[in-house]
């Protein structure tokens, strides 16, 4: 099968407001080509200059792709844009690891990110300071170091394009619910057990929804998993593209 073979590329796509880097250990770790994407308005790419959908972003990632099928891995807002690829274009899709990702948010829990989404709007460095607290609490190891080099990623985001991916961000589970019956690759989701964003429950909602999924939580992380926890990530996904 192709998921055993070990040329089949991965592709990371990381989340709002953050850019390729953050995968920087974890492609270390993983005996494959590893291809890390930035998402449109992110990093290197251009700004994003007018209100976009899902469907946009995702076009742009997959017109983007190595050739061929991949290992696609989605964090959070990347992990959005990986389900939509993975069920409107099946035939690109080898795997799908689906990290942080939220999904068919309660009232409560979309409250909850439009409120974060007004943040931004208004106070978009307070938002990012607010950000910060919430991923890394003094608890996490190496706060200080993690926090430094993710403000920095933060805090180059063009104001205006990360509002734009935000909207995206906020409304984007309720745009793929519809879809995620479509889903055919083997599906991995990983969150952490202590996420108040992409909860454990959402991870199971999707379990509920695609069809061949499995589900791993990890104790005590919260939702930067990419950089608290990259060997969790390497040791889970190593296992899931060999099975795929």
């Amino acid at each position: 099968m192709a998921g055993n073979d070990s040329s089949t590329p991965v592709v990371l796509l990381h989340g709002v407001g953050l850019d390729r880097t953050i995968w920087a250990e974890l492609e270390g770790l993983l005996d494959r080509p590893v291809h890390a994407l930035d998402l449109p308005g992110h990093g290197e790419q251009p700004p994003l200059t007018s209100e976009t959908t899902l469907a946009e972003l995702s076009q742009d990632v997959l017109d983007r792709l190595p050739e061929g099928r991949v290992h696609l891995v989605g964090f959070s807002l990347g992990a959005l844009i990986a389900m939509h690829i993975a069920a409107h274009h099946p035939e690109r899709v080898e795997t799908l690891a689906l990290l942080s990702a939220v999904c068919e948010r309660t009232e409560e829990e979309a409250a909850a990110v439009a409120t974060r989404l007004t943040a931004a709007r208004q106070d978009f460095a307070g938002s990012m300071a607010t950000a910060l607290d919430r991923w890394f609490p003094e608890t996490t190891a190496n706060s200080a170091v993690l926090r430094e080099s993710t403000r920095s990623m933060l805090f180059a985001n063009d104001p205006e394009s990360y509002v734009r991916a935000y909207e995206v961000f906020a409304t984007g589970d309720r745009q793929i619910a519809g879809d995620l019956a479509l889903i055919q690759a083997p599906t991995l989701m990983i969150t952490g057990a202590e996420d108040p964003g992409s909860t454990p429950d959402m991870s199971h909602r999707l379990h509920d929804r695609i069809q061949e999924s499995t589900v791993t939580i990890i104790p005590d992380a919260r939702h930067m998993i990419p950089v608290t926890h990259p060997r969790v990530l390497a040791r889970e996904l190593t296992r899931h593209f060999a099975q795929g």
